[in-house]
């Protein structure tokens, strides 16, 4: 258990906004191993953290981010939403994993990959996201660690494993039994989940042979990592 490494999704957004800097420096202060984030790129193709494709459920501005420059999306929300660069660097000696949602092409791709060279990070930020961006990712960078998202049972084809070359298989957590943790481990690969939030998931997946496990609620991932897990349980349902 004392392997499993502790992702915090979003930061710690319990209790402060997700993908901000602020929750990603309250996630490590609570001793996150790594913290998740998602990025997408504005007009000019500034890397920014942001979940959805627009403003309006964080900062209460209908507007596509795709239509918005990077200053433009600085002025609408005070500076809320950083850019890539600014979270590598408020980040600095943290492991990092970048999620990108959509289907960036590889043009698109190739801007992550860039902002994660420029900042000199590219031994601590892992990628992760379904087969078309991670292939995207993978044409970007030939050595990109990558955590390839999958949301069904059957197993990814071999042609496809070939070709984005995933270090991780990344499951959401209802899926995960000990059988799955045993075939990905069989084929030399890690296990890692999203988004359990219960004590009683986190209970399980712990006991379950999982490498990895991203959680919108990093204290109490943290605390049953180290505990003889008899906290009690709760009723808060899960993230997605």
């Amino acid at each position: 258990m004392q392997n499993v490494t502790a992702v915090a999704h979003r930061g710690d957004p319990y209790r402060v906004r997700e993908n901000t800097l602020d929750s990603l420096l309250s996630a490590l202060r609570l001793g996150a191993d790594a913290v998740e984030i998602d990025v997408r790129l504005t007009r000019d193709g500034v890397p920014v953290l942001l979940h959805d494709d627009t403003l309006k459920r964080l900062w209460e501005h209908d507007r596509p981010l795709l239509s918005l420059s990077a200053a433009e999306v600085r002025g609408l929300t005070g500076g809320g939403v950083p850019t890539l660069a600014e979270a590598l660097t408020a980040t600095e000696g943290s492991r990092v994993m970048l999620d990108l949602p959509g289907t960036p092409d590889v043009r698109a791709a190739r801007r992550v990959v860039d902002a994660v060279r420029e900042a000199g990070a590219q031994d601590r930020v892992y990628y992760c996201a379904g087969a078309p961006a991670m292939l995207a990712v993978r044409a970007a960078d030939p050595a990109a660690e990558i955590a390839l998202t999958w949301t069904t049972l059957a197993p990814p084809r071999p042609a496809l494993l070939d070709a984005v070359r995933p270090r991780w298989l990344n499951y959401r957590f209802p899926l995960v039994d000990r059988a799955l943790a045993e075939r990905v481990h069989r084929d030399g690969r890690l296990l890692s989940v999203w988004t359990p939030d219960t004590r009683r998931s986190l209970r399980r997946l712990l006991d379950r042979g999982v490498d990895s496990i991203t959680t919108n609620r990093i204290d109490v991932l943290l605390a049953l990592r180290s505990s003889d897990r008899t906290a009690p349980e709760d009723d808060m349902a899960g993230g997605s």
